[in-house]
């Protein structure tokens, strides 16, 4: 089996799940690996579905075990991460899995696997546009709208980083884009 990955990685709000979504969808026999966090569960998540929701403490506990693949303390006692049980259980599937993680797990898993995967960075067209996405999907506290996008100027100076730089403009377009990036990686 090939063992290829897909690493979809992004600034808060860019779109990065919503293609992600979309990628899960097309006929790219990917799949969804499913992360680890400790951070609070919204109501629209589901344990073992959207996340692997963990204490911090709990998840402390996993990294002192050696149980993650990477990982990321992304905020204080926020913590992000991935098990190193999920790749092997898609690719006993036969599939191909699809990591949707912040910038820098998306950098820890490039740089650990190599060309083995193909690193998405989605970009938002601007700051500008990335606060409005923000404000609109309500998530967020204001305060946590501005942590957020301290952190994504921070985030978007890592993009050439990556194998390719997508630019969510138009989210029809950019999907389009990163189905055929990945159909051309995964036929190597």
């Amino acid at each position: 089996m090939n063992k290829k990955v897909v690493i979809l990685s992004a600034p808060s709000g860019s779109g990065k799940t919503t293609i992600a979504r979309a990628l899960l969808q097309a006929p790219l026999k990917l799949e969804f690996s499913i992360s680890a966090c400790s951070r609070v569960k919204r109501d629209v998540e589901t344990d073992g579905v959207d996340y692997f929701f963990m204490t911090p403490q709990e998840f402390r506990q996993n990294i002192n075990d050696n149980a993650f693949f990477e990982w990321e303390e992304v905020y204080a006692d926020h913590f992000y991460g991935t098990l190193r049980s999920e790749p092997e259980r898609i690719w006993k599937k036969g599939h191909f899995v699809l990591f949707d993680v912040d910038v820098y797990g998306g950098l820890n898993l490039k740089k650990q696997l190599g060309d083995q995967a193909l690193s998405i960075f989605i970009q938002p067209p601007d700051l500008e546009t990335l606060e409005e996405r923000l404000v609109s999907r309500s998530l967020d506290t204001p305060d946590k709208i501005e942590m957020r996008l301290n952190k994504a100027a921070e985030e978007m100076a890592m993009a050439p980083r990556f194998d390719l730089v997508i630019i969510n403009d138009h989210l029809d377009t950019a999907i389009e884009q990163s189905i055929e990036a990945i159909k051309a990686f995964l036929n190597q």
